[in-house]
């Protein structure tokens, strides 16, 4: 899932939604030394996407995505869902996105200097471009592919993708809409198990395979 969606699916508190969007840049073990609330959220994430990459429906999405940008399929969907959930977040959220989207900014603002340095830079993108505002509009997927076109080593043609999202509009979000009150159920049966993990390094009960 990409930003938008890990965020709504968080606990509301500034720490969680930080540490909501660090599972993108803290790879490999957990450390021990973050709050727990970072800790907590960062494990979520990962059991967020593991569960997403599983599922029937998503999968579908990503076969939706022509053979010409396949590649980036995983990456294209996950914007895709992001702007549907935008499109559609009163059906979700019970404030609205602009008020959601401040309050984001304020913990990243807060949290700042605690960020790893890759994603102090993300952050301050998001913030300053208001990305999460700008991913209901069919245009703001679209720069949103451009920047990550140019964060990429090789040729990707990115930054035209948004025409995947325009061919199979509603594909896509049928797909979304089948999916996301799956994960936000799967998501409320995980907080209990994160919250219940006695260390880092415990192994945690394998990851619900969706159908």
């Amino acid at each position: 899932m990409n930003y938008l969606a890990h965020l709504l699916l968080s606990d509301p508190d500034p720490e969680s939604l930080v540490g909501s969007l660090m599972g993108d840049f803290v790879k490999g073990r957990v450390d021990a030394a973050l709050p727990p609330a970072l800790r907590r959220a960062i494990i979520l994430h990962r059991r967020i996407d593991s569960y997403t990459d599983a599922h029937a429906g998503v999968r579908r999405s990503r076969c939706r995505v022509s053979p010409a940008y396949r590649r980036y399929a995983g990456i294209l969907v996950d914007l895709f869902y992001d702007h549907v959930l935008a499109r559609r977040w009163s059906d979700y959220a019970d404030v609205p996105l602009e008020v959601f989207a401040r309050r984001v900014h304020a913990a990243l603002r807060r949290h700042h200097a605690d960020l790893p340095a890759r994603m102090q830079h993300s952050m301050a993108y998001l913030v300053g471009n208001d990305l999460l505002l700008s991913y209901r509009g069919v245009a703001g997927i679209g720069r949103a592919l451009h920047g990550i076109e140019r964060r990429l080593k090789r040729p990707s043609g990115l930054g035209a993708a948004v025409a995947e999202l325009q061919r199979d509009y509603a594909g896509f979000a049928d797909d979304f809409a089948l999916f996301f009150p799956q994960l936000q159920a799967y998501v409320d049966g995980q907080r209990a198990v994160v919250a219940g993990l006695d260390a880092i390094g415990r192994q945690a009960p394998a990851v619900q395979r969706p159908g």
